[in-house]
Parts: C-alpha cells; sequence; structure tokens
C-alpha cells in the first residue's frame, strides 16, 4: 500500500462533540511533524448542561452518536483513536473506562486513547498520589471522575465543577478566570492538579501553572494527545506545553 503523502508518522482519528471548539485547536498547536489528526463529530442535538439529568441526557447522544462519528472517521485509514471527550470515559470507573475502550477497539480496529488512561498514566509516570481536580461539570460528573481517580489509586484531595450550563459554554471560559479554581483546590498536601473537560482551554495556562507551583498540573488534552503519541510509538520531546511531553 502506498503511503500517506501527509501523515507519513500517524494519523489520529481524533472524536469530538459537534459542539467542541477547544480539542482541534489544542491539538493543532501541540502536533509533530509528520502527523496528522483528523476529526469524527458526534452530533449533539441539546448541549444543554444546567443540571445533573441535562448531563446525562448529553451523554445518551453521545452514546448513540458516537458510532457514527467512528464508522465515518475510519474510512480515512487514521494509524490510532484519541477520544476528544472525557466524561463518558470516567464514567463507571475504572472497569468502565475499560468496557468504553474495549467497544471502540471492536468498532474501529484500533488502538484508543482515552482522556481517563491518559491522566491516570501521566499522574503515574510523575510518581504523584495525592491529587486535586477541577472540570467544567455537574456534580454528577464530578463523582464519577473522583470514583474513577479513587479507584486507580490515587488519593484525591478535591474535586470541584465549574458547573457549565451547556456544552458550548465551555469553550466561553476564558483561562484567566481558573486562576482561583486552581487555588481552591490546592495546597501543600498536593502533588498534581488536573483539569478535565475537552472543551476548556487550559493547555497553555496549565504550563505556566506547573512553572509556577512546582507540581505537575495537567490538562486533558496535552495527557490524552501525550499518550496517544507515545502509544504509537512517537517519542518526541515538545517543549511549551508542560514537562508531560517536555520529559516524558
Amino acid at each position: 500500500m502506498a503511503e500517506s503523502a501527509v501523515g507519513t508518522r500517524g494519523r489520529i482519528a481524533v472524536i469530538v462533540p459537534s459542539t467542541n471548539t477547544v480539542v482541534e485547536h489544542d491539538l493543532a498547536m501541540i502536533r509533530p511533524e509528520g502527523v496528522t489528526f483528523h476529526a469524527g463529530r458526534m452530533y449533539i442535538e441539546n448541549p444543554n448542561l444546567g443540571s445533573d439529568e441535562d448531563f446525562e441526557a448529553l451523554l445518551g447522544e453521545i452514546r448513540q452518536s458516537i458510532v457514527v462519528a467512528i464508522r465515518d472517521v475510519i474510512t480515512c485509514k487514521p494509524t490510532h483513536m484519541l477520544m476528544g471527550m472525557s466524561a463518558e470515559t470516567f464514567w463507571g470507573g475504572v472497569e468502565g473506562n475499560a468496557a468504553f475502550e474495549a467497544r471502540i477497539r471492536e468498532q474501529s480496529g484500533l488502538d484508543v486513547s482515552t482522556g481517563a488512561t491518559a491522566c491516570r498514566e501521566a499522574l503515574q509516570a510523575f510518581g504523584a498520589e495525592r491529587i486535586a481536580v477541577f472540570s467544567p461539570y455537574q456534580p454528577i460528573a464530578d463523582r464519577q471522575v473522583s470514583g474513577y481517580f479513587t479507584e486507580a489509586g490515587f488519593s484525591v484531595a478535591a474535586v470541584t465543577g465549574l458547573r457549565c450550563d451547556s456544552a458550548t459554554s465551555i469553550a466561553e471560559v476564558h483561562p484567566p478566570e481558573l486562576i482561583d479554581v486552581v487555588d481552591s483546590i490546592d495546597d501543600d498536601t498536593v502533588d498534581a492538579i488536573v483539569q478535565v473537560g475537552t472543551n476548556l482551554s487550559f493547555v497553555h495556562q496549565a504550563a505556566e501553572l506547573e512553572a509556577e507551583l512546582g507540581k505537575p498540573v495537567l490538562a486533558i488534552n496535552t495527557a490524552t494527545l501525550w499518550h496517544a503519541l507515545r502509544t504509537t510509538g512517537i517519542d518526541d520531546r515538545i517543549a511549551g506545553f508542560g514537562r508531560l511531553l517536555a520529559e516524558h
């Protein structure tokens, strides 16, 4: 088979909700030479997230539309699958994430990087034990996130959600607004800060806060791309986006 003229080192299929405007932007900023990204967008008809019930309804839409998004994107013959949405990957704890990944592999025939697995492996790479987490979510999802990390062996000092009222309004949270959020969950007992929610723009600020706080600060989009690159044998050390890509 002839090699693609682009994406010679990797062609990563990126599954994102149709409401998401941040994931593709973040990946494009970090993109190593020879790697390309190809989006499969999951149609979201009702982006409301104003309550726990709304959040569960949106996950229902994701579960229905993800099959079509994967069906479409694999026609470009990608080499790896990256989940550009995170809440579903934390649902049901460690077993729930493993089952989700198994379903994606079965349908796509590809290895997959999820936010949950990526954050776990990144924290392990740093040797972090006690963590604090923030999200754009409602309480129902934050409980799932906390449960996942606890089952994965971490001590969770805090999980706080921004309670964004829609899937699109998550992208309207500007980075300076997150300074107080990080400050509210961080203390001397916390080994690392973790941000989840892929439509929340935090990549650059995470790197800045990491230098300021002297501890790992993980942005989920950075972590998931790191996992995808390392899983596919791309070991480039990439500066400017935090210690994870620069050192591990």
